[in-house]
């Protein structure tokens, strides 16, 4: 798998923007549980009152709140006291919470001054007990039974004194014993207060406060859900920008890759001789072409959100969860992590070996299936199409089974796994409620809590459903591999050496002997002939006997294992192939068109040849006939393989192309065996003319195709058993002369076939 990821190195930049895309993305998610809490916690409990400390007080509540501490100093250095001329920043103060009006009215007013964290956690802790005194004092009813419990014992002259003024100014005219004496109660239950509680409780002592002073405690709340909610809002845009961006990214990265993974399998392919063509079928390197390298590109899609996002979402979260919230939910999220890998790895256990077979049974679909293409005439032919679609339906059935299983368990996983989420869901509230009713929690975080569970949750499923998809793609990441790393066996060597010039079209074969690939027998064996420009050179022999592997060695096909074979005096392995074959034209045993037209196939060898070395191409290959009765001439189009014309049209278009290459070699591979012998006679003698300083190797079944030959080369089982004219071999080869007879009579061959 890392050697396919190699090839992302020429989109090395757009794989940097995705990472810091993703960084940014993450970033967003994760903050955006806060605001959750800040808007439940701030806005909605404590009404837009983000802290414990009033930003601004009036002198008499100050005076009120100095009567419940003996710190006033620490107090009153915290707060500046503000008449008439004010800092830029202290304006902004006032005007927030009181209006711009205020300062007209010249009223003195305390301003918080800017303090660190350890100072305002400090004044916090000493400003608490007398924010939630003061608070309750405010409260009439608790204001109402406190002097109750101070008119008890008094006199009817002091009670009606008392009952007039304010119970505020009343403690303020009592000594701090008596005013610890009435307050005790509050300062007791002050004191067994919670943390989570005593905050909440100073919060909402700052908004009696507030409200006292006048402040519009409503729009204080409404500014700041509404600020929260925009700057939420904001965030989710940047997550929501990044997360298009990224799949953007991602998906043109994948689509990059994948075009350069086909490049080098095709490439690759290109370069392979045809034993490494026989190792790899044809429906195996189509397969590795699309379907493998799709799932690499799938894979590589989800694969950066996968090693960047989900790392990022699940240690952030989790360190957000230890960091803002009570730890003593912290095991509910192992709960969760705990369930989900559990599910992933049961199904990852019984899925795996589904997926491993998956990529080897399209293979066999699509063997089958271009078998049964090719062959379709035949299979018509012997009324054989229950017995193939059998066949198929076999292949088609094992790969619908293997797909279903894996499916069937993959759609297992997301209902088992939104039933562990809505369960983690449903402990997180009844955990959660219990701690919001003891006091440790508050709801916002709760809410908070939740969100970052399902962050965390859907980090590891993310990682576990890329562990999924990894062996498959890594299976598809070996088969390509294999096709890549695979050296072909015919190359180049590092020093070539050029053709001789002074030997143009000699073609030696010095005691050549060859062999496939772990073949226990030699197909060649000790082949000895010369085939010399200007004259024709034509092999016979019966089906096996190795004709067309002698003909496959020269353009080196294959490799030969023992002896020499010289092409203008050099050694085939000597020369670079690209050269050696610019001076042959092959034409194959079967006809092979490309798609496009009659012109695009004749000039396949230079798309800038002329259109009379074309016609004169076609003309000696005995095409124009056909040619010129097509609607559009040589513009007529040719379908894939040449299916839309004939075997004696495709055989004539090949010769024509091979002729218009004009090569110093022919090689003719059976390619007469279509045509009639009209035909082939017309065809012969049009060559002839054209060939007359080329050297023209014929490889034929038919007697009379060769009669005419310089030099006949009779081979049997991968033997010459015979070497001669025509007329010499009548007389001197018995192998030679019972396929002679057995096609032709012997008046005709006498006459050598009418000439």
């Amino acid at each position: 798998m890392l050697k396919v990821l190699k090839n992302l190195k020429k989109t090395w930049g757009s794989v940097l923007i995705i990472v810091i895309l993703l960084c940014i993305q993450a970033a967003a998610d994760l903050a955006l549980p806060d605001y959750t809490s800040k808007i439940v916690n701030v806005g909605i409990q404590s009404g837009g009152i983000e802290e414990p400390l009033p930003e601004v007080l009036s002198g008499d509540i100050m005076e009120h709140l100095l009567l419940f501490t003996e710190e006033d100093s620490k107090i009153l250095d915290s707060y500046d006291l503000v008449k008439k001329d004010a800092t830029k920043e202290q304006e902004k103060k006032i005007d927030q919470y009181l209006g711009k009006e205020y300062n007209e009215k010249e009223e003195s007013v305390y301003v918080l001054n800017s303090l660190n964290e350890a100072e305002k956690s400090e004044l916090e802790q000493i400003m608490a007990e007398p924010l939630i005194e003061y608070s309750a004092i405010s409260n009439e009813e608790t204001s109402a039974k406190i002097k109750e419990e101070l008119l008890k014992n008094m006199p009817e002259e002091q009670k009606n004194v008392i009952e007039s003024v304010g119970l505020m100014n009343v403690l303020s005219q009592m000594s701090k014993s008596q005013r610890d004496a009435i307050l005790e109660q509050f300062t007791g239950y002050i004191s067994q207060m919670s943390d989570s509680i005593k905050e909440q409780a100073t919060i909402s002592s700052v908004k009696t406060i507030y409200s006292n002073m006048g402040i519009d405690t409503d729009k204080l709340q409404n500014d700041y859900i509404l600020t929260s909610g925009l700057q939420m809002i904001g965030i989710a845009l940047i997550s929501m920008i990044s997360a298009v961006l990224i799949m953007l990214l991602s998906s043109r990265v994948a689509a990059r890759l994948g075009k350069t993974l086909r490049d080098k399998v095709f490439k690759k392919v290109l370069s392979f001789s045809t034993a490494e063509l026989r190792e790899f079928s044809t429906a195996s390197l189509i397969t590795r072409s699309t379907n493998d390298i799709q799932q690499i590109q799938m894979l590589i899609t989800l694969l950066f959100r996968v090693i960047v996002y989900a790392p990022i979402i699940g240690i952030g979260g989790f360190i957000k969860v230890l960091a803002t919230s009570d730890n003593s939910m912290a095991w509910i999220i192992g709960v969760a992590i705990l369930a989900v890998l559990f599910i992933v790895g049961t199904l990852f256990t019984i899925a795996m070996p589904k997926f491993k077979k998956l990529q080897d049974l399209i293979d066999k679909l699509n063997q089958v299936s271009r078998e049964i293409l090719t062959g379709l005439p035949v299979i018509r032919a012997f009324n054989k199409e229950k017995k193939e679609e059998s066949r198929f339906d076999e292949s088609n059935k094992n790969l619908m089974k293997a797909n279903v299983f894996v499916n069937r368990a993959m759609s297992m996983m997301m209902p088992l796994l939104m039933f562990v989420m809505s369960s983690i869901t449903v402990l997180i509230v009844w955990v959660g409620a219990h701690n919001v009713d003891a006091g440790t929690m508050q709801v916002g975080d709760m809410m908070a809590f939740i969100q970052y569970t399902m962050q965390i949750v859907m980090a590891f499923l993310m990682i576990s459903m890329i562990s999924i998809m990894l062996p498959r793609a890594s299976v598809s990441a070996r088969r390509i591999n294999e096709v890549i790393d695979t050296e072909p066996s015919i190359k180049d060597k590092k020093e070539t050496k050029k053709l001789d010039s002074n030997k143009k079209g000699l073609v030696e074969f010095k005691n050549v002997s060859f062999r496939y690939p772990d073949a226990d027998t030699e197909i060649l064996e000790d082949i000895n002939f010369t085939a010399e420009p200007g004259k024709t050179t034509a092999i016979i022999g019966s089906t096996g006997s190795g004709k067309s592997t002698v003909v496959n060695l020269i353009p080196r096909f294959y490799d030969v294992t023992e002896g020499e074979l010289l092409v203008d005096g050099v050694n085939v392995k000597d020369v670079a192939q690209k050269d050696l074959r610019d001076i042959i034209g092959f034409v194959p045993q079967k006809g092979i068109l490309f798609s496009g037209t009659i012109e695009s196939n004749i000039k396949y060898s230079n798309e800038n040849m002329s259109d009379e070395q074309m016609k004169m191409a076609a003309e000696i290959a005995q095409a124009t006939e056909f040619i010129d009765s097509k609607s559009d001439k040589y513009k007529d189009p040719i379908t894939q393989g040449g299916g839309n014309v004939s075997g004696g049209q495709r055989q004539r278009l090949s010769i024509a192309r091979a002729i218009a290459k004009d090569p110093e070699i022919f090689i003719f591979d059976d390619s007469f065996s279509a045509l009639d012998f009209k035909t082939d006679s017309k065809l012969r003698e049009a060559l002839a003319e054209k060939t007359h300083d080329k050297t023209v190797i014929i490889v034929a079944q038919r007697i009379s195709t060769i009669l005419n030959a310089d030099k006949i080369i009779v081979l049997e089982e991968g033997k010459i058993v015979g070497m001669g004219t025509h007329e010499e071999l009548m007389q001197n080869n018995e192998t030679y002369k019972q396929i002679a007879l057995s096609q032709l009579s012997e008046e005709e061959l006498n006459g050598k076939g009418g000439k």
